[in-house]
């Protein structure tokens, strides 16, 4: 799987549309997912809207629970890398951050509307 860093600087205001949530590896028994040292890894939907265009959500996995992150509140992501992946006939691109943050002084906007109008 190649890794391919991501500037966050070019991605416009990214904007937390669902909270931190433990990322669960086998949907049968609710087991969840670990890093090589037994870190739970955690998933934070994150909305990325560039330029006026149409928002979109991506979903970035970091090792750890990430605090003080709410719903509709800007936020920061450090280390953003993509993975291309494929299995069978699916495939598509996951996302890491080595750490996702507040933004400090920034109200949660409210939630995300769906249909990504603004």
């Amino acid at each position: 799987m190649q890794s391919i860093p991501v500037d966050t600087a070019r991605l416009g205001v990214l904007r937390c549309a669902i909270a931190p949530e433990a990322k669960i590896s086998n949907p049968d028994t609710q087991e969840v997912k670990r890093d090589r040292d037994g870190n739970t890894i955690y998933t934070v939907a994150v909305t990325v809207r560039q330029d006026r265009r149409r928002i979109s959500v991506i979903e970035i996995a970091v090792t750890g629970e990430p605090k003080g992150i709410e719903e509709g509140q800007t936020l920061k992501v450090t280390g953003l890398t993509a993975f291309a992946w494929a299995m069978g006939d699916r495939h598509g691109i996951s996302f890491r951050a080595d750490a996702i943050t507040p933004v400090v002084g920034t109200p949660a906007a409210g939630p995300v509307k769906a249909g990504g109008g603004a």
